[in-house]
């Protein structure tokens, strides 16, 4: 039987009473499974973590010593226990490390997604499907009027752009794609990159991961126009809306987030809504829990077919 609040949410997160730990926690907490390394997900402070291999250690890179007390790590699809609720790390595609988390309790399955993304990325381990009883899918494009170009054919579009370019991007897991993406699709732009986001590159590359050519940001390089691809993180991005002599691009699933109406990149590292329908038939679930996003377009969609639950 299904137990409706075998995951619910409370002042620190979304917490499992029957293993007595908590999901990708918003607040410090005593024991916390985490899906991947970005900010939302990961905070600092936690007692003990359980999580991959690199997201432990791109959670260590940024939060130093303050990242947690203990570390337990797990490969994909090695099951462990906490609590009486055994539980296996899942490939999500999102970023490098990143997991779908498989919970089964009493011979029920719950998979919780985190963020995951259907569309091949060669900087980080390819989603996995594996079937459910309850899919905790995130929600943050669960609408039917968004589905996301080809991105191949998106950062193709900077062949055409002769001029530098300012590329704005989030420093973990985006730009790491970027820069193997313009080496494989634009292989003639010289690519120079934030020195904020250098140490993830490495620590991409002590993980296997060919990011291709690249350089460090230099002021007086980009005094030239030579195709140069500068990539910055949002903060970065933003400080410079007024510069000249660069095209102004940052890679998002969000319109909101781009430059301008002409000046657009629509590369997401999140499922869209047709890639949450595929995800569903795949994992074919008796119930549907969204988070992380409007869950009211899928209720909508499936009606009395599957049993929809918004838990936020």
């Amino acid at each position: 039987m299904i137990l409706d609040d075998f995951l619910q949410f409370n002042p620190y997160g979304l917490y499992c009473k029957y293993g007595d730990f908590y999901l990708d926690p918003k607040q410090p907490v005593h024991r916390a499974v985490v899906s991947h390394a970005h900010a939302d997900h990961a905070v600092a402070g936690n007692v003990e973590v359980y999580c991959t291999e690199f997201t432990a250690a791109l959670i260590r890179l940024r939060y130093g010593k303050n990242a947690g007390k203990a570390f337990n790590m797990a490969d994909y699809n090695q099951p462990f226990t906490i609590g009486g609720v055994e539980i296996a790390f899942v490939p999500a595609g999102h970023i490098l490390g990143s997991a779908q988390i498989l919970m089964i309790y009493k011979g029920i399955r719950y998979l919780y997604t985190g963020d995951y993304k259907l569309q091949p990325d060669k900087t980080c381990e390819p989603l996995e499907w594996v079937k459910t009883d309850v899919l905790i899918t995130e929600s943050t494009f669960a609408d039917p009027d968004i589905q996301h170009p080809d991105p191949v054919s998106e950062i193709k579009k900077i062949n055409a752009i002769k001029i530098n370019i300012m590329l704005g991007a989030y420093a973990l897991g985006k730009s790491q794609r970027l820069i193997r993406m313009i080496n494989d699709e634009a292989p003639q732009k010289t690519i120079l990159v934030h020195h904020s986001i250098l140490s993830y590159n490495n620590l991409y590359q002590k993980a296997g991961i060919d990011l291709g050519k690249y350089q460090p940001y230099g002021r007086k390089l980009m005094k030239n126009q030579s195709e140069y691809v500068y990539i910055v993180p949002p903060f970065t991005f933003d400080s410079y809306y007024r510069a000249i002599g660069v095209k102004r691009l940052f890679a998002s699933g969000w319109k909101n987030l781009q430059a301008n109406q002409q000046d657009t990149l629509y590369i997401s590292d999140h499922a869209d809504w047709n890639d949450i329908l595929l995800t569903i038939e795949k994992t074919a679930p008796g119930q549907i829990w969204t988070l992380h996003g409007d869950g009211t377009s899928l209720k909508k969609h499936f009606g009395d077919r599957i049993f929809v639950k918004i838990l936020r």
